[in-house]
């Protein structure tokens, strides 16, 4: 029973912010640039086309019926 009533208890948490170091603060930079260029090369090319498409469904449901002779 008493391993069960130790194991059950959270582990106590330190106070305050746990501080950065120069290695840790280098590889966050460089995964904020990776992240930013992806948005730029992935992200908003999607956007655009999803953009066009619905330009072009829209256009295209709208124009009026051909005029039959």
């Amino acid at each position: 029973m008493v391993i069960n009533k130790t194991l059950s208890r959270k582990m106590r948490q330190l106070k305050g912010k746990v501080k950065e170091t120069r290695k840790q603060r280098k590889e966050r930079k460089l995964e904020n640039l990776t992240i930013q260029n992806q948005i730029k090369t992935i992200v908003l090319p999607v956007l655009g086309v999803f953009a066009l498409l619905i330009v072009a469904f829209v256009y295209l449901k709208t124009r009026p019926p051909p005029v039959m002779a």
